[in-house]
């Protein structure tokens, strides 16, 4: 039985660390106490009344992970006077002298004003756990709301959980995909001044106004579909954009199409897109086939369910065409058999249960069938904490990888399309949601896949550009010659007439002057 200590800051607790104490506790083989202080780790009173005036803004939860909780929360973990086997110290003023000390650090420095400072300036925060110089545990925390300082950072303590969590398992990540893009740790701490939070707290009021005037005109967000031949290298190997541009999928306006996946069947490539309309907000899927010019005509819906949909993972095997769509408002990851193909999906098992699992995306390797996607645990972000599974077999069953989230990394985590062999290496599309869900393109190297880990390298990141105008770049996938993405667009409430002669080709591209898309960060 291992007798961990928990150094927390009374006079600054709030319900993550409550959360975090009951979860420690249930863990097998180990007792949970706490060492109090009255300390000085606490936000200043300017940042509880930026997250007051956050909850009124956009209608937050009062009772979040950052919620005050009174002392007597901490009865059930005191009153043991026996020696602790190690101390995870939260605000960073443990003396040395003790058995173990672990040390929670934010860029560096530790307590929560240091991880808000980080979330405020809106920087990706890097955690570690730490022992003496040796890293225990590493992460990049997500979210995906960026704008709001309240919600960034209560998502940010969530995963803080998940990784305290997986640390004292023994299950944690102790280093991070290097970013090819990826800039240099601030030498110092950014601890916000009372007047920085006031500037923050007026620009806060400013940003909500313009999203709501965006919204009275724009349907938002909007994303796009695009596509080309590929009569030479793909972007894996290009490692950026064509020089030729992307032609368009086109919408009406009133919804759009994402998440495509295209599939070689029977010699014709059928694409499967999430369809997504605006005033019914829901995601269905839709399927369009391809000819030699392009789109046949438009989307058409081939399956619908009484939740969100989307992420359609089609693939075949033993001559039968599946499809694993993401349903993580469902809770399940299910798996689905086409009966009337690109239509007639009957759903054949549920693969995963209980969790809220995001862009589930299989692959067959070293004889083992391995599933991955990403996991909300407990709040925090949809994004940045990785999972995955393995089986015998496509349909199960599937057991989780001991190691659980193999992963947290807002920047390489999520699935961003199918993965693919190419020359002896399996590669992964990754999503980097640094700034922002789907702002940019990851292709990551796997260099380890078995029971006993994981690991990965970066190896390029691609974003919006000239070719592809916009905020966002998302998903890529490929097959019988054709090459998709998709991304961010602008789209009227109310779209301008168009002339009556002028008819759908299926070929609009969008190498001609596009809009670029102003939307604001939700």
């Amino acid at each position: 039985m291992m007798r961990l200590e928990l150094r927390l800051d009374v006079r600054s607790l709030r319900r993550w660390h409550v959360s975090l104490l009951h979860r420690l506790a249930a863990l097998p083989d180990v007792a949970i106490e706490v060492d109090p202080i009255l300390g000085q780790t606490s936000l200043p009173s300017s940042a509880e009344l930026l997250f007051q005036l956050e909850t009124l803004l956009y209608g937050l939860p009062r009772d979040g992970p950052v919620a005050r909780v009174s002392q007597s929360a901490l009865s059930p973990f005191s009153g043991s006077v026996q020696p602790a086997d190690l101390t995870l110290d939260l605000c960073g003023d443990v003396a040395d002298g003790k058995a173990r000390i672990w040390r929670l650090l934010f860029d560096g420095a530790a307590g929560e004003t240091a991880l808000f400072g980080t979330v405020l300036e809106g920087r990706v925060p890097h955690a570690e756990i730490v022992e003496g110089n040796i890293v225990i545990a590493a992460a990049r925390l997500g979210t995906e709301h960026g704008d709001i300082a309240l919600a960034s950072f209560e998502d940010a303590l969530a995963r803080v959980s998940t990784l305290i969590v997986g640390a004292i398992k023994g299950c944690a990540s102790r280093s991070l995909p290097k970013l090819p893009d990826e800039a240099a740790k601030p030498a110092f701490p950014i601890v916000p001044s009372a007047s920085h939070l006031a500037v923050v707290a007026a620009k806060r009021v400013a940003r909500r106004i313009t999203q709501q005037l965006y919204r009275l005109c724009f349907n938002a967000p909007h994303w796009r579909v695009g596509w080309r031949r590929l009569d030479g290298p793909d972007l894996i190997d290009l490692r950026g954009h064509p020089a030729t541009g992307w032609h368009n999928l086109p919408d009406d306006g009133q919804r759009f199409y994402a998440d495509p996946f295209p599939v070689l069947h029977q010699g014709v490539v059928t694409l499967f897109v999430e369809e997504y309309e605006h005033r019914l907000g829901k995601g269905i899927i839709s399927a369009v086939t391809f000819g030699n010019d392009g789109p046949i005509g438009r989307p058409r819906p081939v399956f619908e369910q009484p939740g969100h949909l989307s992420y359609p993972f089609v693939f075949e095997r033993e001559g039968q065409m599946w499809m694993i769509p993401e349903s993580c408002s469902a809770g399940t990851i299910d798996l689905f058999r086409a009966t009337a193909f690109p239509g007639g999906w009957t759903k054949e098992a549920t693969l995963i249960s209980d969790v809220t699992a995001s862009d589930a995306t299989l692959v067959e390797h070293g004889g083992m069938w391995w599933l991955f996607a990403t996991v909300r645990d407990e709040g925090g972000a949809y994004s940045d904490a990785l999972h995955l599974w393995s089986a015998p077999d496509f349909r199960g069953p599937w057991t989780p990888h001991p190691r659980n989230p193999v992963l947290i990394d807002i920047a390489s985590a999520r699935p961003a399309g199918r993965m693919i062999l190419r020359d002896d290496a399996l590669l992964r599309p990754v999503q980097d949601c640094r700034r922002g869900y789907g702002t940019a393109l990851g292709i990551a190297r796997v260099t380890r896949l078995d029971q006993e880990g994981f690991e990965q390298e970066v190896e390029s990141i691609i974003g919006p550009g000239p070719a592809w105008p916009g905020r966002r770049l998302h998903t890529l996938n490929s097959a019988g010659g054709l090459e998709f993405i998709d991304g961010s667009a602008l789209a009227r409430r109310w779209p301008r007439k168009r002339s009556r002669c002028k008819e759908y080709t299926g070929m609009e591209t969008l190498n001609q002057p596009q809009v670029h898309d102003p939307e604001p960060s939700l």
